[in-house]
């Protein structure tokens, strides 16, 4: 890994703090997620704290700290969503897949995060998985959503 950080820091010679979210991106596209070691990395080729970049990092929803899952579901939280119930439709993934958003499935399958909106308003609530959007999920479905896409990777489609 340490190559691959130091390849994207090699693109920004004489880098500073304004640098940050550029190379942030650019190690998260590659790694699929900023580790501890990345960030650590960075800090020190910025002379930055890791304090510094994970107060950078947490603030934009774009940064996570965990690889995604083969299936990435994205809950939409915008306002028709809301008031159409997505709030109790977030807690029935979160208790079905035991993981709090912004985080992954043990087994690497699913992971769940919360999204401002799909843009799909007129079909609330909607989730999006893998960019696959589902409209009118009640928390009633999200058993058999999740069946869906566990039989789809056991036919390998």
């Amino acid at each position: 890994m340490n190559e691959t950080i130091e390849t994207i820091l090699s693109k920004y010679p004489n880098a500073k703090r304004d640098a940050l979210i550029p190379i942030l991106q650019d190690v998260q596209e590659v790694e699929g997620h900023l580790s501890v070691e990345a960030v650590a990395h960075i800090g020190k080729y910025l002379n930055l704290p890791a304090s510094k970049i994970y107060g950078v990092a947490t603030f934009y929803n774009q940064f996570r700290f965990e690889t995604l899952g083969k299936y990435h579901i994205q809950i939409c939280r915008g306002t028709a969503c809301h008031v159409k119930g997505s709030a109790k439709l977030l807690d029935a993934f979160k208790r079905e897949l035991k993981i709090e958003a912004g985080r992954t499935t043990r087994d690497g399958m699913f992971s769940l995060e919360v999204v401002a909106c799909i843009g799909a308003c007129g079909l609330a609530p909607v989730i999006s998985v893998n960019g696959e959007v589902h409209a009118g999920v009640v928390p009633d479905k999200v058993k058999s959503i999740l069946k869906m896409y566990r039989e789809k990777d056991a036919n390998n489609e």
